[in-house]
């Protein structure tokens, strides 16, 4: 009897212990760049696991999720794909500037579906047999800013720019090329690379002084600032788990400082 007894006490512990994590457990809605959706997928899930809360994704280009930001939109984080979208909202009152931080240093990469297109060096973009070289909209995605800078530094700008195919933001432009309707173009490394090495086709990696530095900075929206999920997310993109996930898709790291 005594061993029955003790036996339903357990089990009615257990379910008050799991109702309490559930009643403390929170969700955010979380704005993400596009070229950062794949990391992030793995961050939220880990995050749930180890908090509890639950992330809830939408990804696409930085300037088109401002936009969404300032009209409304219930996010309560944003994790932008440039440092200087976070400081805008922040000074226009959206969001908290104390604490806008870079989660993550982006690298370009020209990025071919074919695993024989790109040579190591990119001489391939000065050859000029290729149809199509996709971007990303250099008006609202950092990424195809980026592109442009590189294109401008290597005199081959007004050359390639009657073959530029414009995508919406990166994850349209990575599927521009992967389906082959352009022969190669301008992506995040964090699209084609994951555990130290190039997942598929063929890529040259583009070095970091041809063009501007893309520091992605993640703040604090308002609508976040009673949400414990949220301020929960701004402390577990800092963690060791975090970053361990945002290196291995090729990012650099850049906190606590650069």
């Amino acid at each position: 009897m005594r061993i029955r007894v003790l036996t339903s006490q357990l089990v009615l512990l257990a379910g008050l212990t799991f109702s309490a994590v559930a009643v403390h457990a929170d969700e955010v809605l979380v704005a993400v760049a596009a070229n950062f959706i794949a990391p992030m997928e793995q961050i939220a899930a880990q995050f749930a696991k180890d908090t509890g809360h639950q992330a809830v994704l939408s990804s696409g280009a930085t300037g088109a999720i401002y936009a969404k930001i300032t009209n409304g939109a219930p996010f309560g984080v944003f994790l932008s794909a440039d440092d200087k979208t976070p400081a805008r909202l922040a000074k226009e009152n959206h969001a908290d500037a104390t604490t806008d931080f870079t989660y993550a240093i982006g690298k370009l990469v020209l990025w071919s579906a074919d695993a024989a297109k790109v040579d190591a060096a990119g001489k391939v973009l000065a050859a000029g047999q290729y149809k199509h070289v996709a971007i990303a909209n250099p008006e609202t995605a950092p990424y195809g800013k980026a592109a442009v800078e590189v294109m401008t530094k290597l005199n081959l700008y007004d050359q390639i720019k009657p073959k530029l195919v414009t995508g919406e933001n990166i994850g349209q432009t990575f599927q521009f090329i992967s389906t082959g309707n352009a022969q190669i173009g301008f992506v995040a490394l964090s699209q084609v690379y994951k555990d130290g090495k190039i997942t598929q086709g063929s890529a040259w990696l583009v070095p970091a002084d041809y063009y501007s530095p893309i520091r992605q900075n993640a703040i604090l929206l308002k609508r976040g600032n009673d949400n414990a999920a949220a301020k929960a997310l701004m402390e577990y993109l800092k963690s060791a788990p975090a970053n361990q996930i945002i290196e291995s898709f090729g990012y650099a790291i850049c906190f606590p400082s650069c």
